[in-house]
């Protein structure tokens, strides 16, 4: 491979610049900053949900736009902090001081290590495991704690509302007669504009009204910054005696750029008792011990998800790990928290017409701008506009519209999806997606235990009747044989003694043991005079079958052949007519004892 090829396989962006024109530079200046003010308040809002101060929220917004640039392959992506990263990083943050951002930057720092790791060792295909029904369950139960989580905001509540969906309910409630009325009104007010913003990109405006068209398109793609824009303006003359102020802000934020540091490793946190406990770094790895593996995967689930509906077909799931996975780790480096693509803003991206990786660029420039001029004005935002916009992005991540056509077709599936959601709002997601992936898997195991099996009784052009299995499955395996071996002796009870002609037309894959069991029906169908055939078998499929038995089956290629051979028998060998053919007294094999491990 040249030099060049390797420099553009490994750096992209370097192909990106070599045919950068005039047109993309205009066309991404102005993605990027549309894209910059949906991330600002964003970000603000994500890290207020995350447990962190305002401003780690803005430091989570640039260094994943400059680190793809170069690094990633789908123009539409925009790394950032996330609500649902920022969710699970909220497990970690409540121990006081500044332990939370330690942990936070810390965790950021592990999951791009991991995810590098994933890239390099090609394993995007753990995503697989995955299913949609799992997806769903977790991504809904996430809403669904996010959105109870900004209760708190919305009502104006100043205790703390608890962890965890259980907890947080029972104390909002618990506290509704402290509630704010200035609070409520604003969140609820912003929360009704905010969908209707967003509602208004369906509507439909003739060619003759452009301007309205241009006007509505501002006012969709700017919804978040427009809301917060307007609540921060109504606190700010509202709040001048901050004695009366009706609402409760977000405080000061930090101002300045963060400055390069290494994540630390040590942290002091406050024990249930109120004194200070000094943390070693064995101390935080076993806190984010689930999180450390739980979030990558969350995170280059998302991210694939998003380069794939954006993306080409020849898109590299390795190369979209690679990217995110220096995204967090330059990103810890600056205090970011663990980032990933953000599907709502990818889809701002796209339709502000970008046309490269590097309009993330110019969102990142404006971020920094604003963290290094705009931050002293942070400070009037109301926490219920903050609120709002978190609610509006997330109430959309709950999918009803799966569970019907699931119900319809496959209502099996729904059960993963239904264990992942319980599971992840009563104990957290961290448990609820190992549980609904384990759910699935069991599925898969069983699947192949029990795998369908058609039966036919078919007739010869002579009047020779003989029974054809034929697995629906792809797999044969050792948890399966003894499955096909009862379904063949249930098939001679219902038929009695013909031939029996077992199909691989639709078996490709064939194992050892397998091969074993097959050897051994063949003699317990031999003892009670049944032939056993083997029809349409690969060559792979007979060196296994020689090599497990040492038998010479009777092998046939189509049904022509069947015939012929059938013919043969026919005239060589009486068959016996029983109902049910016997070995020692007793059928084949019992499919009862089968599903309780007791097959013969």
């Amino acid at each position: 491979m040249k030099l060049k090829d390797l420099a553009y396989r490994t750096v992209p962006g370097i192909e990106w610049l070599n045919r950068y024109t005039l047109k993309d530079w205009v066309a991404d200046v102005i993605a990027g900053v549309t894209v910059a003010l949906t991330v600002l308040p964003q970000g603000l809002a994500y890290a207020t949900l995350a447990g962190l101060e305002p401003q780690y929220g803005l430091y989570s917004a640039f260094m994943g736009g400059i680190v793809y640039a170069f690094f990633g392959s789908c123009p539409q992506v925009t790394i950032g902090p996330t609500a649902l990263l920022a969710l699970i990083t909220s497990h970690h943050t409540g121990f006081g001081l500044t332990s939370g951002a330690d942990y936070a930057i810390l965790l950021c720092l592990i999951s791009g290590i991991v995810e590098f790791l994933m890239a390099i060792l090609r394993l995007g295909a753990l995503v697989d495991l995955i299913s949609l029904p799992v997806t769903v369950g977790f991504t809904s139960a996430t809403a669904v704690i996010i959105g109870t989580s900004q209760l708190k905001g919305l009502f104006g509540l100043r205790s703390d509302s608890g962890s965890g969906f259980l907890n947080t309910i029972t104390s909002v409630f618990s506290n509704l007669d402290k509630m704010r009325m200035a609070d409520f009104s604003l969140g609820f007010v912003a929360i009704i504009i905010l969908l209707f913003l967003r509602k208004l990109k369906d509507f439909k405006f003739s060619n003759k009204r452009k301007l309205l068209k241009s006007i509505s398109w501002i006012l969709v793609t700017g919804r978040n910054a427009l809301v917060v824009l307007i609540s921060s303006i109504i606190a700010y003359y509202s709040c001048k005696n901050k004695a009366s102020c009706p609402f409760i802000l977000t405080g000061n934020v930090k101002s300045g750029l963060p400055g390069f540091q290494v994540p630390k490793f040590e942290t002091n946190i406050v024990s249930a008792n109120g004194t200070v406990v000094h943390q070693n770094y064995r101390d935080m790895i076993w806190e984010l011990r689930t999180s450390m593996i739980i979030l990558p995967i969350i995170a280059v689930l998302g991210n694939v998800a998003i380069s794939k509906a954006f993306g080409t077909s020849g898109l590299s799931a390795t190369r979209e790990m690679f990217a995110l996975s220096l995204s967090n780790i330059c990103g810890s480096f600056f205090c970011s928290m663990p980032v990933t693509g953000s599907f709502s803003r990818s889809a701002v991206n796209h339709a502000s017409g970008v046309r490269t990786p590097f309009g993330g660029l110019y969102t990142s420039a404006f971020v920094l701008l604003a963290v290094a001029v705009l931050t002293p004005y942070f400070q009037f935002i109301p926490k219920a506009a903050l609120s709002a916009v978190i609610v509006s992005a997330v109430i959309f991540m709950i999918e009803f519209e799966v569970v019907k056509p699931l119900w319809r077709c496959s209502r099996r599936e729904l059960l993963p999806g239904a264990v992942t959601f319980v599971i992840s709002l009563a104990l957290g997601v961290e448990v609820g997606i190992p549980l609904g992936v384990a759910t699935d898997v069991a599925f898969l195991i069983y699947r192949a235990a029990r795998p369908v099996i058609a039966v036919n009784e078919l007739k010869t052009k002579n009047g020779i009747t003989y029974i054809v299995i034929r697995p629906k499955q792809s797999s044969l395996c050792f948890p399966s044989i003894d499955w096909v071996r009862c379904r063949i002796s249930n098939a001679l009870s219902s038929y009695g003694s013909v031939p029996v002609v077992l199909d691989f037309s639709t078996v490709n894959d064939f194992d050892f043991t397998a091969a074993r069991g097959i050897g051994i029906l063949h003699k317990e169908l031999l003892n009670v005079n049944v032939n056993l055939i083997l029809m349409k078998v690969s060559n792979e499929m007979i060196v296994i079958l020689k090599e497990a038995t040492n038998i010479e089956f009777h092998l046939i290629d189509d049904l022509d052949e069947l015939e012929s051979t059938l013919d043969q028998t026919s005239e060589c060998e009486p068959y016996l007519r029983v109902t049910v053919p016997l070995i020692n007294g007793q059928t084949l094999i019992d499919c009862k004892e089968i599903d309780h491990g007791k097959s013969n």
